[in-house]
């Protein structure tokens, strides 16, 4: 049986990481009952986790005593253990909270020297604490993904002049030597020439290849500069794919391409009565505080991109910029929305965009996307590379593991951009700095 000592992030993080131990005991300092007191009252996803954690041990404290240890249905124990631990470290200054909990660990290896002992952190710094004193240290792994074998929706296969002569001709070919999942694609391209190439989509119900012919089609105002964003496009106006992600570096055009196709099947086709559009509020650098004004306006400052891609759009569909952008939201049509109110709302028949989505946490993602209503599409878009939550990282934030966990299912695409389309500038400072 090993012992592992709790770090209060970990909480924070995943309201059921107590119970995520098996039959092993779950240690928590008082430090991190401390923590989750001052969490408790914020209206978050943070506040929430606190509280479920507290009613949880509320609940085993009624079932025995928590410093003694109550057992768990997973035949495991949760215990409770003070800060003042009998032996000391004189390395760390005991006035931190993070040092306190990890002196609580580094205590319990010194008296227990017979058992495995183990102290989980999502806290990158109290890790190598931790580790530098000799405990035996990890990330919180329940819901992390191999970030290195990502699936990337899109697969390059070279094939020699015969076969791509005919693919070209017939358009379609069998897709189950391949290994796909369902509206997985495929760039087929020729060995002896690389720049013959040809896009093709697994059509899951009868397992076949099909061959995206029109490369060039254009989406209100806009074509495809890449095959990536081709295929990209392909599975944003298909009715029949419900959520959509897209994750790339910086100007891949991520977020260009979900808007234009929620223009063009909200505006033109009449598919859904009004796009939403949301983001996490996480800033680039020092927070401004607090800001003035209604809701709309204080979303206003961080949907910058939205409008900067909206005025794009209608400029490229050669309409007044200004005014029609306005009418948008005017109207109801587009509408911004923080995600702190998308719980506990049903969205029928809405095109939903969730910008920046890789500093969302697994249980926000699923939290978002259970929203969904009848006729609703859900489009995430990200870079698991650049993340803001100090947390989360390109293996646990929610994207990734949303990507992982729903790439066989045939009502999601995916599609990971690989080139930046911005300009030759950003591409630089994309794949250079």
């Amino acid at each position: 049986m090993k012992i592992f000592v709790l770090d209060t992030n970990v909480l924070l993080h995943n309201a059921g990481a107590l119970q995520s131990f098996a039959d092993n005991i779950v240690v928590l300092p008082m430090s991190v009952i401390e923590e989750l007191d001052k969490f408790k009252s914020q209206n978050n996803e943070l506040g929430r986790n606190a509280r479920s954690v507290i009613r949880l041990l509320d609940r085993l404290r009624v079932k025995g005593s928590l410093q003694q240890g109550v057992p768990t249905e997973t035949g495991g124990i949760i215990k409770i253990v003070s800060d003042s631990p009998d032996i000391k470290t004189p390395v760390l200054d005991g006035n931190v909270i993070d040092n306190r909990i990890i002196r609580v660990a580094y205590s319990i290896k010194k008296n227990n020297s017979d058992k495995k002992i183990i102290f989980v952190s999502k806290d990158i710094n109290a890790r190598i604490k931790s580790d530098a004193l000799g405990i035996d240290t990890r990330d919180f792994e329940k819901q992390r993904i191999d970030y290195d074998k990502r699936y990337e929706g899109i697969k390059e296969v070279k094939v020699d002049f015969k076969k791509m002569a005919e693919l070209l001709d017939k358009g379609i070919t069998d897709s189950e030597e391949y290994s796909l999942t369902p509206n997985e694609f495929v760039i087929f391209r020729e060995e002896s020439n690389e720049e013959n190439t040809l896009l093709c989509k697994n059509v899951i119900t009868d397992n076949k290849l099909v061959a995206i012919r029109d490369y060039k089609k254009e989406v209100f105002g806009i074509t495809a500069r890449s095959l990536e964003q081709r295929a990209a496009l392909e599975i944003l106006l298909d009715p029949n794919i419900h959520l959509v992600t897209l994750t790339g570096e910086a100007g891949t055009g991520k977020t260009l391409l979900a808007l234009a196709a929620g223009l063009e099947l909200t505006l033109k086709n009449k598919m859904f009565t009004k796009i939403l559009v949301s983001r996490p509020i996480m800033p680039l650098g020092k927070d401004i505080g607090f800001l003035p004004g209604s809701k709309e306006e204080k979303l206003g400052h961080w949907m910058v991109p939205i409008y900067d891609n909206l005025e794009y759009l209608f400029a490229q569909s050669s309409m007044e910029v200004k005014s029609k952008v306005d009418h948008l939201f005017k109207s109801g049509i587009m509408v911004l929305e923080a995600l702190t109110y998308i719980r506990g709302r049903s969205i029928p028949k809405q095109y939903v965009i969730i910008d920046e989505a890789q500093n969302l946490t697994p249980h926000e993602i699923k939290t978002i996307i259970s929203r969904a209503g009848m006729g609703t599409k859900m489009v995430l878009t990200g870079d698991p590379d650049q993340i803001d939550n100090p947390y989360l990282d390109a293996s646990s934030n929610g994207l990734s593991y949303c990507i992982e966990h729903l790439k066989k299912e045939k009502l999601h695409g995916h599609v990971r951009f690989k080139k930046s389309e911005r300009s030759p500038l950003a591409s630089i400072a994309a794949n250079l700095l």
